[in-house]
């Protein structure tokens, strides 16, 4: 009799019948709804941008795009022959199509389990595998179409440059080009490393999400914090969007202003939170062509003129192109209290104030390091004719890299304050949701 019934008695640990079915299908939509509003956020923004006048090389021009938002790597290359060498590089993530099919990714793996009592560990692993398999399986065929070459024409009859107006007929008589492919490898790489974190991120700041039982006693200490990041980083983008079309309202160039909204808007916003919070980039802008950013950031970009040196981008020398910079100060200080407020609220009473601190300290130190990294933008292109060097008039550079550990640690220290200040404002409003919910 004892031995008859084991089986019967192990059946319910077993994962259901249609399990794997369902969470294969369950993933598919998920890839094909994050893949999807990618594409839909990168094609408005490259039409706003005036890419649909592209000859032949829209759809690859965009494909380019959703890989890099996914942390692909594109590399430009260009061919023009035995007279010139070309030289292009750019690194830069379009953080508008990012957050938006992390978000949606996101969501749509969580939904699912959302009307679980529980989670095992199996089915979560097995959900999360299933995402990330298909997910770069979608990511390696956009790279195949991620390649495309356009031809080069450096002419135009310039009188008052004969030199240039000459070396511009010699390149176009050898049909010069310029181009981009994916990097495979590389992309598959980092594309691995996006969606894992992205998974992760959505199963931290998720509340109703139930979680495996050894995992059950972080959900208390990481998830409040976890979710006042993620709402700190939507609210300064809510705010950049909300000053872009104001701006593109009433001070003209609407489809450029629409155009950074949608595929570079996190690149400023969250650029602004770490300055805001004493962090600071390092960069530089020459030549003759820039990225899409406000005037001031271009303005302490371009500072140095020729210099090799590389100006500092932080609160002061943007104040001291445009003193309403300073602004960015106390918006930061009222944005990091109401979300520090928001995490000791979600928390329990039982929670102590210097918990409260340490929580969102760390949070916010790791949400810089993660948020500052992506901002990096490196564009270069460069020109040689005949060996004689770059041809200032056709090379330019911009460069902005974040001093990442400096907003990293500030980021701490603005944690630990306002997450202590956050703990005293919510100590009376929280323990009676706190109590219903023990109740």
């Amino acid at each position: 009799m004892t031995s008859s019934r084991l089986p019967t008695s192990a059946r319910p640990s077993a994962p259901p019948a249609g399990l794997y079915a369902r969470a294969v299908l369950q993933a598919l939509a998920a890839v094909v709804a994050g893949f999807v509003a990618m594409g839909v956020v990168a094609g408005l923004g490259l039409w706003a941008a005036g890419a649909a006048d592209l000859p032949g090389g829209f759809t690859a021009v965009l494909a380019a795009v959703v890989v890099m938002a996914s942390g692909g790597k594109v590399e430009l290359s260009g061919d023009a022959g035995a007279l010139a060498g070309t030289q292009a590089e750019l690194t830069a993530m379009p953080l508008t199509v990012t957050l938006v099919g992390a978000l949606v990714t996101g969501f749509c793996f969580l939904r699912p389990l959302r009307h679980h009592a529980v989670t095992s560990a199996r089915e979560l692993l097995l959900r999360a595998a299933s995402v990330v398999v298909l997910w770069l399986a979608a990511l390696a065929g956009i790279s195949a179409l991620a390649r495309h070459d356009f031809p080069l024409t450096l002419g135009g009859g310039n009188a008052q440059d004969p030199l240039m107006d000459l070396f511009g007929d010699l390149l176009d008589a050898v049909n010069p080009t310029v181009g981009f492919r994916t990097d495979v490898g590389t992309t598959l790489f980092y594309g691995l490393l996006w969606i894992l974190g992205v998974l992760a991120i959505a199963l931290l700041v998720s509340r109703r999400t139930p979680l495996p039982p050894r995992l059950v006693r972080y959900h208390e200490p990481v998830r409040p914090a976890a979710f006042a990041m993620l709402l700190l980083l939507l609210a300064y983008v809510v705010v950049g969007l909300v000053i872009g079309i104001v701006v593109a309202a009433t001070k003209g160039h609407a489809a450029e202003t629409l155009a950074v909204l949608l595929l570079g808007l996190p690149n400023v916003t969250w650029l602004a939170l770490g300055v805001g919070i004493g962090g600071s980039w390092q960069g530089k802008a020459e030549g003759p062509f820039g990225l899409p950013m406000p005037q001031v950031l271009d303005a302490v970009l371009r500072g140095n003129g020729d210099s090799p040196d590389l100006s500092t981008v932080d609160l002061s020398s943007l104040a001291a192109q445009d003193a309403r910079a300073w602004w960015l100060l106390p918006i930061a200080a009222v944005l990091v209290l109401a979300v520090a407020f928001l995490a000791a609220v979600r928390s329990p009473a039982r929670v102590k104030l210097w918990q409260h601190a340490l929580h969102l300290g760390i949070a916010f130190a790791l949400t810089m390091l993660v948020a500052a990294p992506v901002t990096l933008v490196e564009a270069h292109f460069g020109l040689s004719v005949l060996g004689i060097g770059d041809l200032s008039s056709l090379g330019g550079e911009v460069v902005l890299r974040p001093d990442v550990w400096k907003t990293a640690g500030f980021g701490l220290l603005w944690g630990l304050a306002f997450g202590l200040l956050g703990g005293l404002l919510a100590t009376r409003v929280r323990r009676k949701g706190e109590v219903d919910q023990e109740t």
